[in-house]
């Protein structure tokens, strides 16, 4: 497991914030111009702007220009990653929950049979 991932710190710090989450959210649904997902946000152009180049430095995003438009499409496959981290989280805790269950259940029969 990749704990210590850089990629992987940049791709969680860029996910971090609202914004760049409702952003990675509209592109599940497919490429958009920068202007289409500016519009759903109340904040200068520039500063959204910013939030773009977080998510592209993350490697969440790619751009492209096609004359005066700027399009966004999500690097699906770059959150593979991000995934897998996830994956093993569940993984380790549902393990630990099960041992703790387990645990709970071991000292509950020995409380009823010592009464």
């Amino acid at each position: 497991m990749a704990k210590f991932d850089h990629n992987l710190n940049r791709m969680f710090s860029a996910l971090g914030d609202e914004t760049r989450r409702a952003v990675v959210a509209r592109l599940a649904r497919g490429p958009a111009s920068v202007s289409e997902l500016a519009a759903s946000h109340k904040m200068a152009l520039p500063s959204f702007m910013g939030h773009l180049t977080k998510l592209e430095d993350a490697g969440l995003i790619a751009t492209s220009k096609e004359g005066r438009v700027r399009t966004c499409r999500l690097l699906n496959e770059n959150l593979t990653p991000l995934n897998n981290w996830l994956v093993e989280q569940q993984r380790v805790w549902e393990k630990r929950l099960d041992q703790f269950d387990t645990y709970v259940e071991q000292r509950a029969r020995e409380r009823n049979d010592a009464t």
